[in-house]
């Protein structure tokens, strides 16, 4: 195994799969397919996730109190984002689901970049660049995502908002 060197943003979406999808019960190569990340890149992110205390020593189970701990105290320090230029692409922060239903965007839409996109708005980096491709298919996991970039890039409302619905979702 490779010598730790700190979080990789493809973490928090390898933790994020799992919390949703698969916790206790999941192989490497499904979460490799799942993410469209290679094998050993989801093993290393295992790894560093269980040096981090955010994975349990048999890398099964999340520690969801310590992720949700980090996605709202520490990603947006961790995984800045800076706002690009004018693209199409996929609805995120609280452009995307769920806040959308809940928060007007008005004219600052967020869009991860994506050719097959349907959105128009100002562009910002998904934690991991496979990640706009696989929203369509999981769309819990798109969601949860979403609610991530809003704790990176969101103003105090949004923030706000999507730190209760993440601690809807990962904790109770």
């Amino acid at each position: 195994m490779k010598k730790h060197n700190g979080m990789k943003p493809q973490d928090i979406a390898v933790l994020l799969y799992i919390a949703q999808y698969c916790e206790g019960k999941y192989r490497v190569l499904d979460l490799a397919n799942a993410l469209n990340i290679s094998q050993s890149e989801v093993s290393e992110a295992l790894n560093r996730c269980r040096i981090a205390r955010l994975l349990d020593a048999d890398e099964k189970l999340v520690y969801r109190n310590n992720l949700y701990e980090f996605i709202i105290y520490g990603l947006k320090y961790v995984f800045p984002v800076e706002p690009g230029t004018i693209v199409r692409g996929i609805a995120t922060a609280h452009s995307g689901p769920p806040l959308n239903k809940k928060i007007v965007a008005g004219a600052e839409s967020y869009v991860w970049s994506y050719s097959d996109g349907n959105t128009q708005g100002i562009a910002i980096a998904p934690l991991y660049k496979t990640l706009p491709a696989i929203a369509e298919d999981h769309p819990e996991f798109y969601e949860l995502l979403c609610l991530v970039d809003a704790c990176r890039i969101g103003r105090a409302r949004e923030v706000k908002l999507a730190r209760e619905i993440l601690k809807e979702r990962l904790i109770n």
